[in-house]
This record gives C-alpha cells, structure tokens and sequence, in this order.
C-alpha cells in the first residue's frame, strides 16, 4: 500500500475524491485514517459505499500497526485524514516514507475562530499549528479542492497566519 497521495478533507471520502483526484493521481485503494469513522459502523458504511476502490478505514492506532505494509506495497493507496492534528501525528512519524513529501487540503469547514485560507478551506489555530509541524517535517502544503481551480501553499501564507 505505498502512499501516492495524501489529503486532509473533512469530508473524507467523497465524488471529487473518487472522480477528480483519482484520475490526477491513479490509485488502487483508499486509506482513511479517522477514530470516529473507523469506530461508527453507518458512518463505516458510508464511507466505503462513497467509493468505488478499496476502502479501508482504520482509527489512527489500527493505522500505526499497518503503517510498514502501506509504506512499503507495490499497490498504490491515497491517505485521508478528516483532522490536520491526525495528519500532522502521521507524517511526523520517522516509519512514514510516502512516495512525495506532498499533502493536499480540501474543504476544511468554517467554524468559530477559523481564518478562511482558500475557497472552503478555513482552519483554525489547531489546524495551522498542525500544519506548521508537517511543513518543518520538509513537506509541501497545497490547500486546492480539485485539481484545476488554484492552489494556495502553506509556504507563502504562514508567516501571515502564525502571529
């Protein structure tokens, strides 16, 4: 299960995933890494019936045992996680090898406290602060829905943000 893409969507799985991302970047499965996802069987459900590639959806802990096996498969795997902070705990981690030090933000909702850092992408103090510690682990940020509308990098906007 080698990670060819990695996104944080707080959708997790859903049409752009299946039909726009996996046509930019082809795959053979998808790996979700989210507690209450894993944990909730209708959510469970859902999710896997939003998909048409292998789905599996393990709670952050499952992910950690399987880790070495995704990192090292012939078969290529995207990796979503619903939360920056899970995201941030993955790629920190010295086990994680992905093929590219690449992860792509989708929609990010709008909540209390949150700065709106591209169109339907606004994160919280949290939220930057987990990007922050993927972006000093040497990885690139893209905050882009779908691949042909524009990308905002967490390289040009985090001096802004992190006051």
């Amino acid at each position: 299960m080698a990670i060819s893409f990695m996104r944080v969507d707080d959708r997790i799985i859903h049409g752009q995933i299946i039909i726009r991302w996996s046509t930019e970047f082809p795959c053979d499965g998808i790996i979700a890494v989210n507690d209450e996802a894993a944990t909730n069987p209708v959510v469970k459900a859902a999710l896997k019936a939003a998909s048409t590639k292998k789905t599996l959806i393990y709670t952050y802990s499952q992910f950690l045992e399987k880790m070495e096996q995704a990192v090292n498969s012939e078969k290529k795997y995207f990796l979503i996680t619903k939360e920056p902070g899970t995201m941030a705990k993955i790629l920190t981690d010295s086990r994680f090898r992905p093929e590219k030090k690449l992860l792509n933000v989708g929609p990010q909702s709008a909540k209390s406290g949150t700065v709106s850092v591209n169109r339907n992408a606004d994160i919280t103090q949290a939220d930057m602060e987990a990007y922050e510690r993927i972006h000093q682990a040497g990885y690139q940020i893209e905050f882009q829905l779908v691949p042909d509308v524009t990308k905002v990098e967490w390289g040009s906007i985090r001096e802004k943000l992190m006051k």
